[in-house]
């Protein structure tokens, strides 16, 4: 058998179905190519069906060979080749130069996410919608729940259970639902096959089913379930809450920690792990080891360069506030005001995250349920995306950077107090927001740069030209000889513009 690098392999088992092997049995296996060795825990799929999957990570010859307590599973082996990956196939996402991404193969990866939280407890028909309207859209992740949710617009009860219930609707902790978590793998690969990853969030507190308030042996089991079944997708993330600290009276602090603990040593291939919070001053502290990245909800996003002094790692504002129109106020900011926030953040050296909240008549919000999109952000969005995409990597903060060619410090210290802008080598990108200068000094000792003019509202760029700074002609200003700048470009007088200057050759 083949099986491409970073592409699942699954070994399927016949053994016993006596008792209860959810809690009973124990299967792992040991793959190994070469120096290269993966411990993966298996699991049980109902049905005396037991199963291990492994995602390689190395080309070549793969052997492999189980353990378990049941006799009939232990020492099974086995071997497959593992071919190099194809085209659209570039590994996991990892952290890459402290604050940024990248997949395996080190193609660069800006996030650029939406949220549905309870899109895959839908059924076929707005599920498959709203997989069309991913296919169509800008967005390359996706924000879900594990659990179904219970919420203003969010009254309809799932599909399909994580647990077995009884006639009366009664959960049986100790037994999952095969059924269900084969739903959820196949809108998992759905979403692989978009080139989407899958940012799954593991608990949230919008709940009537049980599933928030488990007991603490209860919740490991749960996570050590998703491990085992979906760590060999290499789209996935790992999100250990949505605003965990609403759950803080029935999950504490530990128990959180422990949560991140459990990913780290369990996880073989380390996918990315965060926590979300819900008051904005109940940050996680996100400078923890086992914490990959920032997932914050702030609508503070001028916050950014903070955060990121702060944490020392990748920053996500994952709920920066939604565009529409419900009474929430997190849920009716403009499409231009979300977008406006996406700059900020991203030429702040960070990254952002859509949500959609427009009233419908049937209760189908794209935050929750998904569907279409009925706003305009995710235009707005695609229009950043293509533009960031085009750069080196990732933005650093001009605040953080000191001196640099176009802006050195302590002249322009102050700039970056007010407007966002970033660099990545040759190639700066400055988000005037709100402001709407006629002219953009700069300070560079040479006229070796290409600039452009972006309006992101129109979703245009157009060429600028940079020109001797004329002294005589800004009498108005007042600068000394050694702050007089050495360029400038003329702007139109309008807000919400940004500045790209690209060094020549």
């Amino acid at each position: 058998m083949s099986i491409e690098k970073w592409g699942m392999y699954e070994l399927e088992l016949a053994g016993s179905a006596e008792g209860n092997a959810f809690l009973d049995v124990k299967l792992s296996a040991q793959f190994r190519c070469g120096e290269t060795v993966i411990e993966t825990p298996g699991f049980y799929d109902g049905g005396g069906v037991y199963k291990i999957r492994c995602m390689p990570t190395q080309i070549g010859e793969w052997q492999f060979q189980t353990s378990s307590n049941l006799p009939e599973l232990d020492g099974q082996s086995g071997s497959f080749t593992c071919t190099p990956p194809g085209a659209d196939n570039h590994g996991p996402v990892h952290v890459r130069d402290q604050f940024h991404f990248a997949y395996a193969d080190g193609t660069p990866y800006y996030s650029f996410g939406t949220t549905c939280y309870a899109w895959i407890h839908q059924g076929d028909k707005l599920e498959e919608q709203t997989l069309q309207t991913l296919a169509e859209k800008p967005f390359n992740k996706i924000r879900f729940c594990v659990f179904p949710k219970h919420y203003p617009f969010n009254r309809n009860e799932p599909v399909y259970y994580p647990y077995a219930r009884d006639s009366a609707g009664n959960n049986d902790l100790t037994r999952f639902d095969p059924a269900f978590f084969a739903h959820f793998e196949k809108r998992l690969s759905q979403l692989l096959e978009l080139g989407i990853e899958a940012d799954i969030i593991i608990w949230h507190p919008y709940d009537r089913w049980g599933y928030a308030v488990m007991d603490e042996e209860t919740d490991y089991s749960y996570l050590r379930y998703l491990i085992a079944r979906l760590a060999a997708f290499r789209n996935v993330w790992w999100s250990l809450a949505n605003e965990y600290d609403f759950m803080l009276r029935d999950k504490p602090m530990e128990r959180w920690d422990n949560f991140f603990q459990i990913l780290q040593e369990e996880d073989p291939y380390q996918h990315l792990r965060s926590i979300h919070n819900g008051d904005p001053a109940m940050n996680y502290d996100h400078t923890k080891d086992a914490v990959t990245h920032v997932c914050i909800q702030n609508w503070d996003v001028k916050r950014v360069v903070e955060w990121r002094e702060a944490y020392g790692k990748p920053v996500i504002d994952d709920e920066l506030e939604y565009e529409g129109n419900i009474p929430f106020y997190w849920g009716n900011i403009s499409a231009e005001e979300e977008v406006h926030r996406f700059w900020i953040m991203v030429a702040n050296g960070g990254y952002g995250g859509h949500g959609e909240t427009y009233m419908h008549p049937e209760d189908i919000l794209w935050w929750s349920k998904g569907g279409v999109l009925h706003g305009d952000s995710w235009r707005g969005i695609a229009f950043l995306r293509e533009i960031i995409e085009q750069l080196p990597g990732g933005l650093t903060p001009l605040a953080t950077v000191g001196d640099n060619d176009l802006f050195p410090h302590p002249f322009t210290r102050w700039f970056w107090t007010r407007v966002s802008g970033g660099v990545n080598g040759g190639c700066y990108l400055i988000y005037l927001g709100e402001h709407q200068q006629q002219i953009m000094p700069n300070y560079s000792k040479h006229g070796r740069y290409n600039v452009d003019i972006i309006d992101t509202r129109a979703l245009t760029i157009t060429p600028g030209e940079i020109k001797p700074f004329d002294l005589a002609r800004m009498e108005r200003q007042t600068y000394s000889e050694s702050t007089t700048p050495t360029y400038y470009v003329e702007l139109p007088t309008k807000p919400y513009l940004a500045v790209r200057f690209t060094e020549k050759g």
